[in-house]
């Protein structure tokens, strides 16, 4: 293939990745914004093997059919409660990829003068710390590490011998272009990727994914400079913005800096408090009970959280909704930037069962209605919704910005049972004397409180 067409098949590629991203943006386009995407990947795999024809072309397509058959089960199987999980893993592909290929550039004698091995040592330190710190956010996440902050005695100048010995590493790879250097750098900036992860905890955990993923985008970046390859730099360049975008959205929509999220530990400032589950009295009811103060309501506003998706009853909501708007009762969802385990989730977790875009509302714009709302649903949500946000200058959550149920004149609260929210800490609007719990697993209760609709 000339270079010309490369070059023209390339551009191609790099639009359908932009558009792709502009889909991504909202949920009705979403769908196509995907396609279009793969569009563009697969137009860029095929022209690689036609204009560098690579050695050793039987290995590559067993790889990528490996790949491939993975990717197709994992996605199949994966639960939306574990997508997070998942988006972390795939953020440690990435940047193990690049660092792999960086480190083979540099073996084999292709990187010359010293901007080049600077970049080639510059990928290897960021597709490192984005290896080890996802591996780590997938083990949190998945609770195969604990949840909460891990501290040792010394680790601040553990983590700063780690830097000064990464920068020494990195300097000797810029300037000697050394394999041994480069395979020492990966070393420390595997360790310093776990340094980076361990003290977070809490709701702190799916910023760091974002930010690990904007790291993705700047190690496919960077190798795409390592291996001469514009598109590469192209891609990576989108994912890396966008990433950062997000994790600053995320970190303004929890109140606080990213310097305190990632560091915040080291002066007791993590989200993740105390799981012991509160033994205060706390008003509670039947499904009877609470159905009847549904089915007499004028205009609900459901705030979903991650129990919603752990109990997989999203489509046990809609049909609530369904029934709820039978009566003539006006029914929306409050989606809060960080509810559930990462930006979108509620979105994507609703979508699934068929609730229309136009029901879902954001936190800005749905905040002023709650002042005129019968009652406030809160399915599987805590802190999200927690005064103390505003009303606690200790509390870890303090500035968080959330949604205002408190405001709605009944709250009625879906729980499993007293156990505080990710970020540990109590709601007090539990304890409110217009607040109703509603106990059990959120399907369960939720198909319970359909059937009572009905009946009414």
């Amino acid at each position: 293939m000339s270079e010309n067409w490369t070059a023209l098949l390339y551009l191609v590629a790099a639009v359908c990745f932009i558009f792709a991203l502009k889909g991504l943006s909202s949920p009705s386009t979403a769908r196509v914004g995907n396609l279009v995407g793969a569009a563009g990947a697969l137009v860029a795999v095929l022209v690689v093997f036609a204009a560098e024809r690579p050695d050793r072309l039987v290995w590559i397509l067993v790889a990528i059919a490996v790949g491939g058959a993975i990717g197709t089960l994992a996605a199949r199987r994966v639960a939306m409660t574990a997508m997070p999980q998942m988006v972390a893993l795939f953020n440690g592909v990435g940047g193990a990829a690049g660092a792999l290929v960086a480190l083979l550039e540099l073996a084999e004698g292709t990187s010359g003068d010293l901007a080049h091995l600077a970049v080639t040592a510059f990928t290897v330190l960021i597709g490192s710390i984005t290896f080890s710190g996802s591996v780590l956010t997938f083990g949190k996440l998945q609770e195969l590490v604990t949840g909460r902050p891990i501290l040792f005695p010394g680790m601040r100048w553990v983590a700063l011998a780690t830097v000064a010995g990464t920068l020494a590493a990195g300097v000797w790879v810029a300037v000697d272009g050394e394999v041994l250097g480069a395979v020492l750098l990966a070393v420390l900036t595997l360790a310093l990727g776990l340094l980076l992860v361990l003290p977070v905890g809490g709701a702190d955990v799916p910023i760091v994914i974002s930010l690990l993923n904007a790291f993705s985008g700047i190690t496919v970046a960077a190798s795409g400079y390592v291996l001469s390859n514009t598109l590469l730099i192209v891609a990576g360049t989108l994912v890396g913005a966008s990433g950062t975008l997000l994790t600053k959205m995320m970190a303004d929509a929890m109140g606080r800096s990213l310097v305190n999220i990632l560091f915040g530990a080291f002066a007791g400032g993590s989200t993740l408090g105390s799981t012991t589950e509160s033994d205060r009295p706390v008003r509670s009811a039947g499904p009877q009970d609470v159905a009847i103060l549904l089915g007499y309501a004028r205009k609900v506003i459901v705030a979903p959280g991650y129990g919603l998706a752990v109990a997989q009853a999203q489509h046990a909501m809609r049909d609530l909704t369904d029934e709820l708007e039978k009566r003539g009762i006006e029914v929306t969802f409050a989606i809060h930037p960080v509810a559930g385990r990462m930006p979108g989730h509620m979105n994507v977790l609703l979508a699934e069962a068929d609730v229309p875009y136009d029901k879902l509302k954001e936190m800005t714009e749905i905040n002023p209605e709650f002042r005129t709302t019968d009652v406030a649903l809160v399915v599987g949500a805590n802190d999200v919704v927690n005064p103390a946000a505003h009303s606690a200058p200790g509390s870890p959550i303090y500035g968080m910005p959330i949604l205002e149920v408190a405001h709605a004149d009944a709250v009625v609260f879906l729980k499993r049972s007293m156990r505080p929210g990710f970020a540990g800490i109590e709601n007090e609007l539990l304890y409110d004397a217009k607040t109703t719990l509603l106990f059990g697993d959120a399907k369960e209760s939720l198909s319970k409180l359909v059937a009572a609709v009905k009946a009414l």
